[in-house]
């Protein structure tokens, strides 16, 4: 499911609401979610999953093509953990 699709479900079951209405509901849980990220937060929704961020220490990779040690930054990376209900929905309980 993309973004679209998402709203025109959501619009589509709340008919007392306009799409754009709906639109920038959806826009703005999205960009709550990912302000709360970018400042090291935690964000937690009930049944469905906790997205963090984790940090990636710097190391020596390797590059493929002629083999040699090439330095990789520090990185901070987006983590999603699925919640009970929804693990258990997928799982068939």
């Amino acid at each position: 499911m993309i973004r679209s699709e998402l709203v025109e479900k959501i619009a589509a079951e709340n008919p007392h609401l306009y799409q754009r209405d709906v639109e920038r509901i959806v826009a703005t849980l999205f960009d709550e979610i990912i302000d709360a990220m970018a400042n090291g937060d935690r964000v937690e929704l009930r049944g469905f999953g906790s997205f963090s961020v984790k940090r990636r220490e710097p190391r020596m990779g390797r590059n493929p093509r002629t083999g040699e040690s090439v330095p990789v930054e520090e990185k901070h990376v987006p983590f999603f953990k699925t919640g009970k209900l929804l693990r258990d929905r997928l799982n068939g309980g």
